[in-house]
């Protein structure tokens, strides 16, 4: 029998192998061709859910025919459609399933619809009910306490951590304010409130030209006239004038009760104004140089001259001077001689002319030194002890302690011609005022404590507002001097 067994020859085994490599790389470039083209439909693909949907939907309709009907009747004619197309679709869901809904209990559902509804029922106060019954009872019903349902509960506080629960995250930020950050940070105005004029002002380190009443009249010395300024209806009065063009108004003060002025003069008297009437009541004589300050203490009115010398007025007798300090020559001195040294404090090393008693503490004494000194000292007059001292870098020319922040200002000449408020005790520094072209000559505080005034050689005066309290603390501040004064009127009665 002959064999079926096929010989190929060498060179013919060799192009039948490079036909068979052709055809597998033909195959194999198609494959992949057809792999990226993406938008080819996938024929070995699941059905998607919407065909499998639509799918087993037409079997349904197809079925529902009666069998004498013919099968090819169109479906969308069978029926008038009772919704709005395109209404009642779905979005299909994402690639990778379906959304996924929590399973919630029943029970729980129920609690929180009654938790809801019963937040808006009125309450019967003839219902009283304790808490621990009602966790008992909710306990027992429910198989928990239905005030520790949260599932659509709308109000109530967080609860607590269970027991030994330890949190170890860090809080890098809060909104909840501290109580630093709950203080209030006072602001206070570089620039000043009211700015007057001041023309023809006498540019002299040693007098003191402008003083504020209780009834809040603003008077100052202007060369020989002296002029009130109401703060209150702004208004402004020539009170009096010098006879004599040479003369010169030096000193101001306001007795305690507003009604009356004193006048120093550089012909070296005192005179007493009435304000009110506009009327002169006496002029006193008794120094021998200009009078550059002056000072009340109820009926007695104290003088200082340039001679060095203080004198002391009786105003209700016709021999007005009643004792005579000696302790000075000129700016300084050590001598003494009608009345008793008590103490002597000598540590500035220039002139002395800003001076404040501290109203809260009436054995506290603020002095400033001049231009060759620079230094602001406080003292304790009942030690005669140096309790602070401070390099202003600058002349000083008045003080005056603010009793709504505690704090003490500072008015300076060369070479700052500014006003600073320094916090009291420690003297640190709150503000500066700038605002003069020339040294600032005297300060002056209003009667609230809440503005202070200042008159410099530039013949400005220049009202700040750095003491307004808030309205809470001016309240109580109020409510507290109430009581004091009742209390000192049951006393006398």
């Amino acid at each position: 029998m002959p064999s079926a067994d096929v010989f190929i020859k060498p060179k013919e085994e060799t192009l039948v192998c490079e036909n068979l490599d052709k055809m597998a790389q033909f195959g194999f470039e198609n494959d992949i061709h057809s792999i990226l083209k993406l938008d080819m439909p996938i024929t070995n693909a699941p059905m998607a859910r919407w065909q499998r949907k639509a799918s087993s939907s037409n079997t349904a309709g197809l079925s529902s025919l009666s069998p004498g009907k013919s099968a090819n009747v169109s479906l969308s004619s069978s029926k008038t459609p009772t919704k709005t197309p395109g209404k009642g679709k779905k979005t299909p869901s994402k690639m990778g399933g379906d959304r996924f809904i929590p399973i919630r209990s029943n029970k729980q559902m129920d609690v929180a619809n009654f938790l809801i509804t019963k937040e808006n029922e009125p309450v019967d106060a003839n219902i009283s009910v304790s808490s621990e019954s009602q966790k008992f009872w909710s306990v027992t019903l429910n198989g928990y306490n239905i005030e520790d349902a949260k599932i659509l509960h709308l109000g109530g506080k967080p609860l607590n951590a269970p027991e030994g629960y330890q949190n170890n995250l860090k809080v890098l930020y809060s909104q909840a304010m501290t109580p630093a950050s709950l203080k209030k940070n006072r602001y206070i105005s570089s620039s000043p409130d009211r700015i007057l004029d001041a023309p023809d002002l006498r540019n002299d380190f040693y007098l003191n030209l402008l003083d504020w009443s209780s009834r809040n009249i603003l008077a100052v010395a202007l060369n020989n006239n002296v002029y009130l300024w109401d703060a209150a209806q702004g208004d402004i009065h020539l009170l009096m004038k010098m006879e004599r063009e040479e003369d010169y108004i030096s000193s101001l003060s306001w007795t305690k009760e507003g009604n009356y002025l004193a006048v120093g003069t550089s012909d070296c008297k005192v005179q007493l104004w009435d304000v009110e009437n506009q009327k002169r009541l006496r002029s006193m004589a008794s120094h021998t140089a200009r009078i550059g300050v002056l000072s009340w203490n109820d009926h007695i009115l104290s003088s200082g001259s340039r001679s060095g010398q203080i004198h002391h007025h009786d105003v209700r007798v016709a021999d007005h001077h009643i004792s005579t300090l000696a302790g000075h020559s000129q700016e300084e001195g050590s001598s003494n001689r009608d009345g008793q040294l008590i103490r002597c404090l000598n540590e500035h090393q220039g002139a002395v002319k800003a001076l404040a008693w501290c109203p809260w503490q009436s054995n506290i004494l603020a002095s400033g030194g001049g231009t060759s000194d620079r230094h602001i000292r406080t003292w304790n007059v009942n030690t005669g002890s140096c309790i602070s001292s401070l390099d202003t870098q600058s002349q000083i020319s008045s003080l005056l302690f603010a009793p709504n922040y505690k704090e003490l200002v500072s008015a300076h000449g060369y070479a700052h011609n500014n006003v600073v408020i320094w916090k009291y005790p420690s003297l640190t520094k709150i503000a500066e005022l700038n605002g003069h072209d020339g040294r600032v000559l005297n300060l002056i505080l209003s009667p609230d404590n809440t503005t202070v005034a200042t008159v410099a050689g530039d013949e400005t005066i220049r009202l700040w507002k750095c003491f307004e309290m808030d309205p809470a603390t001016k309240k109580s501040k109020e409510r507290l001097v109430k009581s004091a004064s009742s209390v000192i009127h049951q006393s006398i009665r």
